[in-house]
């Protein structure tokens, strides 16, 4: 196993003391205009622990997890990584946390090496440290073939593993992600399932939106389902999804109808 997944969360960068909690959001709120997007959320993620958020489209999901990693300031509430304040003390906050959100922007005209190199430049990482790892993440992701491809002409897949790589090039204790496998080929989400699992294994802690539940029961230990803005239920996953599968508590609280459309007979005609 390599290195970079081994070991405990300790060994990453250093952070308050805070075991029970790799993530602790109070009364989080965001609106705009008239909506509502995110209201009053409370969720506590343990140290370790492999969290899964599900919702319908709209529900608030990447919203909230913007105003986790400080990438969107919030109206009300409280968002601590470790019992690191991420809106007081951001700098440190932001040491432990690698995110990969929605759609996101690279520097598109850089190979995946150049831009792993870039980007632990900007941490401030020293140069054989980034050197080596960006090797390893390379080799990892499957993407060391690759060596003179600008990013601009990677694929869906190659995409979504370099981003999750510049996510863990500083050894965070977290990781943040959201829909990291949308439009994922199948050979590729297996390869990020294994990285991702590999990083719990060696202590980290990962959240991750999504809303495909066969997903989120395959990976996650825990769950909270969110439903416009608000969380209506959270916990272990098997205490969530009771005696059905997550996706029949997930239709049932977002308050979906499972039935067939009876108003498209022009279909079958």
């Amino acid at each position: 196993m390599p290195k970079l997944f081994s070991g405990a969360a300790g060994s990453r960068s250093s952070g308050t003391a805070d075991g029970s909690a790799a993530l602790r959001l109070t009364g989080l709120t965001k609106t705009f205009g008239d909506l509502t997007a995110v209201d009053r959320v409370d969720l506590t993620v343990s140290a370790g622990s492999f969290y899964g958020l599900v919702g319908p489209n709209g529900a608030g999901k990447t919203t909230a997890l913007s105003m986790a990693v400080g990438l969107l300031r919030p109206d009300a509430g409280s968002s601590t990584v470790f019992g690191v304040d991420v809106w007081s003390d951001p700098v440190h906050a932001k040491a432990l946390i690698g995110v990969l959100p929605d759609n996101l922007a690279l520097p598109e005209r850089l190979t995946g090496r150049e831009l792993l190199t870039f980007l632990g430049q900007l941490r401030g990482l020293d140069p054989s440290a980034v050197a080596e790892r960006t090797q390893e993440l390379l080799e990892v992701m499957d993407l060391a073939h690759a060596e003179r491809t600008l990013v601009v002409d990677y694929s869906t897949g190659m995409r979504k593993k370099i981003g999750l790589a510049t996510a863990l090039l500083h050894a965070p204790r977290l990781l943040v992600l959201d829909e990291p496998f949308e439009a994922v080929d199948p050979v590729s989400a297996v390869a990020l399932k294994q990285i991702l699992a590999r990083f719990v294994a060696g202590g980290g802690s990962v959240v991750l939106s999504s809303h495909v539940m066969a997903l989120v029961e395959q990976l996650c230990d825990t769950v909270a389902i969110m439903v416009k803005g608000r969380v209506v239920a959270a916990g272990p996953l098997d205490q969530v999804r009771g005696a059905g599968s997550l996706e029949e508590t997930f239709v049932r609280l977002a308050g979906g109808d499972a039935r067939v459309a009876e108003g498209l007979s022009w279909l079958a005609s």
